[in-house]
Formats: structure tokens, C-alpha cells, sequence
């Protein structure tokens, strides 16, 4: 199989669906894997890394999408990407469809099947995919509203 791994193209997104580790592990059983260059650039991952796990870079997101069985990323497909999935192929990101009907159709248009990491569950009916960065986002809201109550920032200067 071929694991395509497009750059995040979401606005202040950072992440990387595959890290270097990871692509490494594809290839040791037996896959190939496809990473757009500058895809790990916002973890201090460089192409070079990537090369070193064993992954060819693709110039652009289009060939990520149109040489990959497998699409891995972290935040849902943006419009421009939808249109770029194609049936037979899998997707595998959070993708948060609830609020989202345009994407819903959008996913079902393309015929793409699409796994979203937050409803993948544990035998114990655990959410191990979700769990952690529900843990980081509760933690990072203390801080993001801490700054909000700083007199810099409009507040009244106490936290509590």
C-alpha cells in the first residue's frame, strides 16, 4: 500500500499526520510512503529526515493524492482537497463532520473512505485517539484564557 502524507493546510495548523518514526515503521512492513515536502517543516522535521525514514517526497499535495492509497493526515480535508479524493481510497484524520454538512458531502462525493480518529475506539470502549488531545486542548484553555484576562489583552488584569 501507499501511505500519502500531504501538508496541513488548515490555518495555524502545525502538525504532521506521519512523523519521521512513524514513516519509518510503514516502510519496515513493507510499505511505501509518499510526504509532501515541507509536510514536517512545523515539528522540525525536514524532508531529509523523512528521506532517512524511508519516504519519497512528493513536490505537491496533488501527487500526494493522486499516487496514495491511504491518505493520513490530522485536521479535516479542506475544500480544495476534497475534490482531489477518489473512490477505493482511504482517509484517515480527524475530520469532526458534525458541524460540518458541506464536508460530509463532499467526502461522500469523492467515494473515498474515511476513517475519522475521533470514533476510532479501544476494546475497552475507550477513545485512545481523541483522549489525548482532549487532554492537551482542556490544559491549553487554562492558558488561552489566562492571556484573555490580561490587562494587555482587554482583561481586568486578575485571573481569578
Amino acid at each position: 500500500m501507499r501511505v500519502g502524507c500531504p501538508k496541513e493546510i488548515k490555518n495555524h495548523e502545525y502538525r504532521v499526520g506521519l512523523t519521521p518514526g512513524a514513516v519509518r515503521e510503514y516502510v519496515a512492513h513493507g510499505h511505501e510512503v509518499l510526504v509532501e515536502t515541507g509536510a514536517g517543516a512545523g515539528i522540525g522535521a525536514d524532508d531529509n529526515a523523512y528521506r532517512a525514514a524511508g519516504a519519497t517526497i512528493a513536490k505537491n499535495a496533488a501527487d500526494v493524492f493522486a499516487k496514495s492509497d491511504m491518505i493520513v493526515k490530522v485536521k479535516e480535508p479542506q475544500p480544495n482537497e476534497w475534490v482531489q479524493l477518489r473512490d477505493g481510497q482511504i482517509l484517515y484524520t480527524y475530520l469532526h463532520l458534525a458541524p460540518d454538512p458541506e464536508q460530509t458531502k463532499g467526502l461522500l462525493a469523492s467515494g473515498v473512505t474515511a476513517i475519522a480518529y475521533e470514533t476510532v475506539t479501544d476494546d475497552r470502549g475507550g477513545l485512545p485517539l481523541l483522549a489525548p488531545m482532549s487532554e492537551v486542548a482542556g490544559r491549553l484553555s487554562i492558558q488561552a484564557g489566562a492571556t484573555a484576562l490580561q490587562k494587555a489583552n482587554g482583561g481586568r488584569g486578575v485571573l481569578l
